[in-house]
C-alpha cells in the first residue's frame, strides 16, 4: 500500500506522514528528504546552484523511481510536487490513496511565518508581503491538489486526529 500526502508547504505532510506511518507500520518517505539524500544537497541548494528546472525533473524522476517501486510506504511530497511533470496523473494512476492536507491562507500563513528562511520558495519575502503570495500560490495550486483522491480538512485538528481520519479512509 502506498498512501501519498499532498498540500501546500507548511500543511503538515511530513509530521502526519510520520504519525500515520507509525499508526499504520508502514515506513515514511518525506521526498524532499530523499531528494537531498540521492543528490547530496539541500533544497535551497540545489535551487540555488541547479534552479527549479532541475529540481523539478529529479523530483519526477524519484518520485516515479519510487511508485513504480511497490513499496509499501507513506510519502509526503513537496508542495509543488503535483503541479509539475503530470506527476498528480502519476499519483492517481499509481495509488488510491492520494490525500490532501488543506489548511486556509492564513493559518499556512502563521505556520510559515517562522520558518521562511529554510524554504527558498519564501525566504525572500517580506512579512507583510507572505499572506499575499500563499494566497495566490495556494489558488494557482488548488486544480491540482483538488484532484487527490480525499481531501482533509487540517483546521484546528492534532496530528493524530489527522492521521486517525487519515487511515479509515485508505482504500
Amino acid at each position: 500500500m502506498q498512501i501519498v500526502l499532498i498540500g501546500y508547504m507548511g500543511s503538515g505532510k511530513s509530521v502526519v506522514g510520520k504519525a500515520l506511518a507509525d499508526r499504520l507500520e508502514l515506513p515514511f518517505l518525506d521526498l524532499d528528504d530523499h531528494i537531498e539524500e540521492e543528490l547530496g544537497m539541500s533544497i535551497p541548494d540545489i535551487f540555488r546552484k541547479k534552479g527549479e528546472i532541475f529540481f523539478r525533473k529529479k523530483e519526477h524522476e524519484y518520485l516515479k523511481e519510487i511508485l513504480l517501486s511497490k513499496d509499501k510506504v507513506v510519502l509526503s511530497t513537496g508542495g509543488g510536487t503535483p503541479c509539475y511533470s503530470g506527476n498528480t496523473d502519476l499519483l492517481l494512476d499509481k495509488t488510491p490513496n492520494v490525500f490532501y492536507l488543506q489548511l486556509s491562507v492564513a493559518s499556512l500563513t502563521a505556520r510559515l511565518a517562522d520558518e521562511k528562511d529554510h524554504r527558498p520558495m519564501i525566504s525572500h519575502l517580506k512579512p507583510e508581503e507572505l499572506q499575499e503570495y500563499i494566497g495566490k500560490h495556494l489558488f494557482e495550486r488548488r486544480p491540482y491538489y483538488s484532484r487527490a483522491n480525499h481531501t482533509i480538512s487540517c483546521e484546528g485538528k492534532s496530528v493524530d486526529e489527522i492521521a486517525a481520519e487519515i487511515a479509515a479512509k485508505l482504500v
